[in-house]
């Protein structure tokens, strides 16, 4: 539900800067953009905020160019304006710093701030004048760096905030921060809202693009949420909890498959000392997670509920060997392993399932026969290709088992529906039978038909003895499905639950507010939760 209460201006201020109405966006079946409206005050930090999906990054390439608006208005410093690329969005006085920073290493800080403005002298480069003019804009952000030195040889942090000086040095009214604290510790994240601080003194709108709630609100001073491409509304920091935050940015979706929560507490996972099969210890990834706990039995749901960007995906790409971890050690069946890739967790029956359908799930130029064989031909070998005739026996039979359709092996998959479509991804890795499948948001984007039929789907693996790692950020579906549910907040896990009496409202709780102490734990089911330190 959209809330149509706007929070009063701040003092001094009298009319946005950037002021967006009724913008609406469509894509070819999708519409991105429904009738949002957005605004930025001068002198003021405002966070967009939303899950996956939710519309913020159309939003903020509507606003610089890379993307034409179907209809609504744009209005930047009392005039409204239609900018048809980048270029023109920062020749009005707006520039965006991205989470990969898109300088050139190869050239000097001073090349890099003023890199197609350089001041020229007898039609050359004036290179005195360019170090000085990137001096002088260095240290107004009260940064001691020489801007004669190599870009690459500085720090990610320092190369994010060069990239900031570069940004403000074509005068603007409006800077736009997109993920910048992703690779930054607790220091560089303290150094950069001091950056960030004397902007907003300056007077420049400022828009933090944040998944850390936590940075959000120590930083922000107004905060607009979207959801499906919706508006849900405009809030001063201070005036919204965390946890009404979060309960904004997900919602609540019901559904007809109450059901499934009887099967999954009638399950047979109240035996008294259930087999573990796979059990990390301190796993981590720089840059990516903190080094985190997980134990998997067989037989189990484990959901892993927590924001985008929580480090819930990231967890669930080292169990699955699609990213190698820095730290910590990783036993399957009491054996112990090193997963440094997708081919060695599939040789120990752990098949991953990407929450990026398209670019790391489906082949679309190919048939629903090919996709569905192709991760077990991977495991087998390419010298030896799987007889047409096995082929066709296995697709036939998950058409059949998963009611893909049409129910033609021969059909290309990109002219499939996004639900068949994710029908065909599990069939791939139920081909390969796997002892642990981790499924990270598996109906996401499909219609309420086919989430159901995933959801049972789920439920009748884990009957059948298969352990399941599933991530959604809808937190009835986790809780729905779930024997054990693993809360992340801020890149570490913040409790390990069973879900015994667990409600949303406990769990948005986690979300918004974690453990300040110690993580709730539920290591060996069915014994009550005891506390361990964090990892």
């Amino acid at each position: 539900m959209t809330d149509h209460t706007r929070p009063p201006a701040p003092d001094g201020a009298t009319e946005p800067v950037v002021e967006m109405a009724d913008i609406s966006i469509s894509f070819p079946g999708v519409k991105a953009l429904d009738t949002v409206s957005f605004r930025m005050f001068p002198g003021e930090v405002h966070s967009l905020m939303g899950e996956n999906g939710a519309g913020k990054s159309t939003l903020i390439k509507a606003l610089t160019g890379v993307y034409q608006i179907d209809s609504g208005t744009i209005v930047l410093g009392g005039d409204e304006v239609s900018f048809h690329s980048t270029a023109q969005a920062q020749d009005a006085g707006i520039s965006t710093v991205y989470q990969e920073v898109n300088l050139l290493p190869n050239l000097s800080v001073a090349e890099n701030i003023m890199l197609g403005r350089e001041p020229r002298r007898f039609g050359a480069i004036d290179t005195r004048r360019m170090r000085a003019r990137a001096r002088e804009v260095l240290a107004g952000l009260g940064l001691d760096v020489d801007p004669g030195s190599l870009l690459g040889s500085h720090s990610l942090a320092i190369q994010q905030l060069i990239a900031i000086a570069r940004a403000i040095n074509i005068d603007a009214r409006v800077l736009i921060l997109d993920e910048p604290t992703s690779s930054l510790d607790a220091d560089e994240v303290a150094e950069l809202f001091r950056i960030i601080r004397s902007l907003k003194d300056a007077g420049v709108a400022i828009l933090f693009v944040s998944h850390f709630l936590d940075q959000v609100y120590e930083i922000a001073d107004r905060l607009t949420v979207l959801r499906n491409g919706r508006l849900v509304g405009e809030y001063l920091t201070p005036d919204l909890l965390r946890i009404d935050l979060v309960q904004k940015m997900i919602g609540k979706e019901i559904t007809a498959l109450d059901d499934l929560e009887q099967r999954v507490r009638e399950s047979d996972m109240d035996a008294a000392d259930p087999t573990v099969f796979l059990k990390a210890r301190g796993i981590g990834r720089r840059g990516a997670v903190q080094p985190v706990d997980v134990t998997i039995h067989e037989g189990e749901v484990v959901g892993f509920a927590g924001l985008l960007g929580s480090g819930r995906t990231e967890v669930a790409r080292l169990l699955g060997g699609i990213d190698r971890v820095d730290s910590g050690t990783l036993t399957v069946r009491d054996d112990a392993k090193r997963l440094r890739s997708p081919r060695q967790a599939l040789a120990q029956r752990i098949a991953f399932s990407s929450e990026n359908r398209r670019s790391e799930g489906i082949v679309d130029e190919l048939t629903v026969r090919d996709n569905i064989i192709l991760a077990l031909q991977a495991d087998r070998g390419w010298f030896r290709p799987i007889p047409k005739k096995r082929q066709d026996e296995l697709a036939q039979s998950y058409i059949q088992a998963l009611g893909i359709r049409p129910a033609d092996a021969d059909a290309v998959v990109r002219n499939l529906s996004g639900g068949n479509q994710q029908k065909v991804l599990l069939a791939r890795w139920l081909a390969v039978a796997p002892r642990l499948l981790i499924l990270d948001e598996p109906t996401r984007g499909i219609d309420i038909g086919a989430k159901a039929e995933i959801q049972k789907l789920v439920v009748s693996l884990a009957e059948n003895g298969m352990s399941v790692v599933y991530i959604s950020a809808e937190l009835e579906e986790v809780l729905r499905l779930s024997h054990r549910v693993v809360v992340m907040r801020d890149r570490r896990k913040v409790a390990d639950l069973a879900n015994d009496d667990l409600t949303v409202d406990s769990l948005l709780a986690l979300i918004a507010e974690g453990s300040d102490d110690a993580e709730a734990s539920s290591e060996s089911r069915p014994a009550p939760a005891t506390a361990e330190e964090p990892a």
